[in-house]
Parts: structure tokens; sequence; C-alpha cells
């Protein structure tokens, strides 16, 4: 009884406030006439349709903020002329460093007026072969060619060869290019623990694969009635996710890493997670330290707010599926959580495929149909595609499904076996070394070096030097070398950790000395507030990738166009 004399009275002060508030705007509005109420209710709408999409953009608004600032800077003449002088001056540094020729060497700009003899050509194919200055066959790349086994390339050459014209859109007159790849992608399927309805697809490489999950999230997402799609990810992740949401009109939050573990905030992503959620995402491992997420935690709170969890094992996965059988134990990390719902792995990598060939692997049937497009209505016939490109290499699929039969389960258990030790056999020796430090608990292939003690990318330069090309990573600076199978050859480990001993012993002598080329560029592209600049660097860059005039040449003409800005 007491409880209903309560609702009442509730009902009664809040029927009275209502009627107060109606007496109140009424009152406010009694001298306006119609046309002027109408008028302010037009305006008002359309001043909360600006708000709300000025508000809700893929890029925050303190990134515009940002970004107008700068933009505003550049354009006062003596600032500006600085920045553009220094911006000159990197794109020349870049474009040295990338338009190298052999002496007497020129572009081709023309089709040969007579085609050139088989000699002749492998003649020319020789000079292009052995332009690099890199020798990547002495193991002294991170990553970059993860084989390099004589007999493995014969195969894949000639595997190649047998199916150079075929094309998997086609699977009427390329049948056995089409079971191939479903061998491949249920070879996969079986290694990383999914059920009988798990599925998938072949791609072009990691970020293809990448690409199409958060493609096949965001239109689940959208048939979910999410209007503004969004990504979550770790800092760590790779920048595939970052082009997907570019490419697909996405958001994406980035969350913290842990930085004694430098595995990602698992409360930081849970606060993250927003109603316009449609996946979560994590790396096994994450490619600047070589650190496993905790895949345990992150699949349980997918569970939890129902949402598809990607795990990233483009780097890594043909290596983290064979390690407890090499003898080296993880926490689970693949579709025997339940609640990872895909998966990446490159077969290109640690699969020792060939280059432009990786897996999207899914738990279930029901989310891959959402990465396929069709048009159905198209004049041509009824076009449907599994993955981004329509025609695709028969041969690579052919050349991926045969280095798979061609290694077996022994023969990347015991390549795994290699990896794994060599890794652990650096990581072991670096931190002997007093001035730098181990990113983390690497506990796959990579093994990233700081200091706190001098400017990194000094020792970047100094294994330069010494014929070694390693990964540059930023926030925070640091190296790193990813292991593969050219590492493990005898005496390469031991090198490597001695010129690292070496060059650390030299750096000291002046530690505070400051960074000059590449490391320098790295070091002053971190600085910058304004990643605009950054971009148009990058974009110099690129540009320089598809030059064909001389190194001289082109620097003339860079200055020429800097002039007429």
């Amino acid at each position: 009884m007491e409880m209903r004399e309560t609702l009442e009275l509730y009902k009664v002060t809040v029927l009275l406030y209502l009627d107060k508030g109606r007496s109140y705007v009424n009152t406010q509005f009694q001298e306006l006439e119609p046309w002027q109420i109408i008028a302010v209710t037009a305006l008002t709408t359309l001043l909360g349709v600006w708000l709300h999409g000025f508000l809700f953009q893929q890029q925050s608004i303190s990134s515009r903020v940002r970004k107008f600032f700068f933009r505003i800077l550049r354009r006062l003449p003596f600032v500006g002329a600085k920045i553009q002088k220094q911006l000159n001056k990197a794109l020349d540094d870049l474009s040295t460093s990338v338009l190298t020729l052999k002496e007497g060497m020129t572009y081709v700009t023309n089709l040969p007026a007579h085609g050139m003899t088989e000699s002749e050509l492998l003649i020319k194919l020789k000079d292009y072969s052995t332009m690099g200055e890199v020798h990547w066959e002495k193991g002294q790349v991170s990553g970059t060619v993860y084989s390099g086994e004589e007999q493995l390339t014969t195969l894949m050459v000639k595997v190649y060869g047998d199916f150079a014209w075929s094309n998997p859109l086609h699977p009427d007159i390329f049948p056995g290019v089409r079971k191939m790849e479903a061998e491949v992608v249920r070879m996969a399927c079986t290694l990383f623990g999914g059920g009988p309805d798990s599925c998938g697809t072949v791609t072009s490489g990691g970020t293809e694969s990448i690409l199409m999950a958060c493609k096949a999230y965001r239109d689940l997402g959208i048939e979910r009635g999410v209007k503004y799609p969004e990504i979550v990810v770790p800092v760590s992740a790779h920048a595939a996710f970052d082009k997907a949401a570019h490419y697909f009109g996405m958001s994406i939050v980035h969350v913290p890493l842990d930085k004694r573990t430098m595995q990602v905030d698992v409360k930081a992503m849970k606060r993250s997670i927003s109603r316009n959620t449609v996946m979560l995402a994590c790396s096994v491992p994450q490619f600047p330290h070589g650190v496993m997420d905790p895949v345990v935690e992150l699949a349980k709170l997918a569970l939890d707010y129902q949402i598809p969890l990607h795990v990233d094992a483009c780097l890594g996965g043909f290596l983290i599926v064979f390690m407890e059988k090499a003898g080296y134990l993880l926490s689970p990390f693949d579709f025997r959580l339940k609640g990872v719902t895909s998966i990446s792995a490159d077969t290109h990598k640690y699969g020792y495929a060939p280059k432009g060939s990786s897996v999207v692997l899914y738990s279930d049937k029901k989310y891959r149909r959402y990465q396929f497009f069709v048009a159905p209505d198209w004049q041509g016939g009824i076009y449907a595609s599994p993955t981004i490109a329509g025609s695709r290499p028969g041969g690579i699929i052919a050349a991926c499904w045969a280095t798979m039969m061609y290694m077996g389960e022994d023969g990347y258990v015991q390549a795994t076996k290699k990896i794994i030790a060599t890794a652990r056999h650096i990581e072991a020796q670096l931190k002997k070394i007093k001035e730098i430090f181990i990113f983390g608990k690497p506990e796959v292939s990579v093994v990233a070096i700081g200091s706190e003690t001098f400017d990194i990318f000094r020792l970047s330069n100094a294994m330069t030097s010494r014929g070694w090309n390693l990964n540059t990573l930023q926030f925070p600076s640091s190296i790193h070398i990813c292991v593969t199978l050219l590492h493990t050859k005898n005496g390469v480990a031991d090198q490597f950790v001695k010129d690292v001993c070496e060059s650390v012993a030299e750096i000291m002598k002046n530690p505070s000395e400051r960074t000059t080329g590449r490391g320098a560029i790295y070091g002053m592209a971190q600085s910058i507030p304004d990643r605009s600049l950054v971009t148009e660097i990058s974009h110099g860059f690129l540009d320089c990738l598809y030059s064909t005039e001389l190194p001289g040449d082109e620097k003339k003409h860079m200055n020429g166009e800097s002039a007429q800005h």
C-alpha cells in the first residue's frame, strides 16, 4: 500500500513539472508568429545535424583541430619557408637512398623496337638481380626472406611455371587450382584448431587478409544496426587495420600497451568498447616487439560483449602452431578459444610459400559470407568474388600448396625448433649488454632492442654499416631483428650479437652524439607534431619508387618543383 502511494506521488510530481515546462515553453513562444517558430525549429535541426557530423567523424576532434592549426602555421611566410626547406632536405635524402643505380645504368622508358632474345633477357635480368647491396642470402636481413632454401626455390619456380596461366576466377577451367586453394584453407584451419564449420580464403598477403576480416565485420555490424562501425585495436596492431578503416569508412580506436609487458592493456580495451564497436583485434605476436597479446583474456572480453575478435597471426602464425610440438609452450591463441572468430596468417612468411600468399580464416561460415562481394545485376553476368582481387594468380596458390606439402608437419616443426632456439639465444646474449634492453617478453621470433643511454637509431646505423638490415620502429624508438631460417645457419646469430656488442662499445665513446642518416629521419619524424608532414615525406618516398629519372636529374627536378611552390 505504501509503495503504491509513493509511486502515485512520484507520478503527480512528474506531471506537475511537465506542466510547468509546457507553460514555460508556451510563454516564451507566445509572442512569436508561426513562421518564426518554424524557422527556429529548422535552424535548430540543422545545427543539431551539423554538430552530430562534426562530433562523429573518423578523425578525432583533437586531431582535426591540430591539423587545422598546423595548416594555418605553414601558411605563415617565414615558418612555412623553413618547414618546406627541411621537408625538401628529407625528400632529397630519401631519393638519394632509393634511386641507386649501378654505374652506366639507365632507365628503360620505351618498349624495345624488337623483342629481346632469351639470352639477352637473362643477362639483363642478372643486372637487375644484383643491383642491391644488401645480401639476404648471408642472413643479415631482418625477416624479408624466410627460407631461401635452394631445393624449395627450385620446386616453387617449377610449380609456378606449370600453373602460370591459371586463374581461380575460372574454377570450371582450372578445377585443380580450386581444389588446391580449398586444401590450403582446410589445412590452415586444422592447424589453428578450427572445427568442421571453420573456413577461410587465400589472399595476396597479410594486409588483404586483415582488410577482408575488417570488411566482413563492418558489414555484419551494419546489418545489426551499427551506423558508425568502429575497430578497437592495440597501438601495436599492424597498420593494415588503419588501412582497412580508411578504405572502408570505419573509425579506429588505438588501445595503449602495458609499458612493462608491451601487451595490450585489457582493461583499457574494455573501456574503449562502445555501441559502435564491430570488432576487437590483437596480435600473436605483434610486429614491433614480438610480444604475444593476452588472447585468452581478450576472447573472454569478446564473448562478454558479443563482439567478433580477430587474431592477427600474419607474422608468426606458421611458427606458433608448431611451437608446442617443437617443445615450446604458449597460452591458447586460436579457435580453441570460443571468443576467437577469425585469424590471419601469412603462408609467405614462416609458411615458406612464395610472396603473395596468406590466409584469412573464420570460426564459422556465417562470418565469411560478409567478406564476399556479389554484383548480381551486371550486364556481364553475375559477378562474385571472395576477396579484393578478381583475377588471381593460380601459380601462387599452386606454389603455396606445393610448399606446404613439401614441408609437411615434421619439416615445419624442425624449422620452428631452429628459429625459436636462435631467437632465444640472441635475446639471452643481448640482455648481457647493459646499455641496451629488450622490450617485453619475446616468445616467438622477433627481438626488439631499446636504450635509455643513447639514441637507439645510432645502433641501427652502426649495424647497417656492418652489412645488417634491421627494422626501425617508433613510439617508442627501437629496432628489432626478425629471425628466419637464414639466421639459424652456423655462426650468423653469434656474428649478429658480436656486431651489436662492438657497435654499442663504439657508440658509448660518445653516447650523446646526434644520429645521422636514415635514423635521423626516423627520429625527426617522431618529433614532428604535425603528422601531415610525415605523410608528405612518405608520399615523396612512394613517388621515388616509381621514378625513372637518374638520381641527379631527380634531385634537380625535385628542387625545381620546390622553388615553384
